[in-house]
């Protein structure tokens, strides 16, 4: 009788791949939202290939923008406000 499992009660895989995917999903929404603020600073077709890139390529692309994107989109605002003068 205490072998039995509750069929009520999630297994240990289900939460594991619940939490993942959850992650997975909240990386991606990050990545998106941060991309969005730092759209005026790319060309639309940069901007669209890092949202593809983010959507479908599954951690590795949002990873990308946040760390690499992002940063070199700063680098180009900094250049041009520098340059500008203010």
């Amino acid at each position: 009788m205490g072998d039995t499992m509750n069929p009520i009660l999630p297994a240990g895989y289900d939460i594991v791949w619940a939490t993942v995917s959850f992650l997975l999903l909240a990386l991606v929404v990050v990545a998106l939202v941060s991309l969005a603020r730092a759209a005026l600073c790319l060309t639309s077709t940069q901007a669209l290939i890092w949202a593809l890139t983010a959507i479908f390529v599954p951690v590795v692309g949002p990873l990308a923008w946040l760390l690499i994107g992002r940063r070199s989109g700063f680098a180009h605002v900094q250049s041009a406000k520098t340059h500008s003068g203010s």
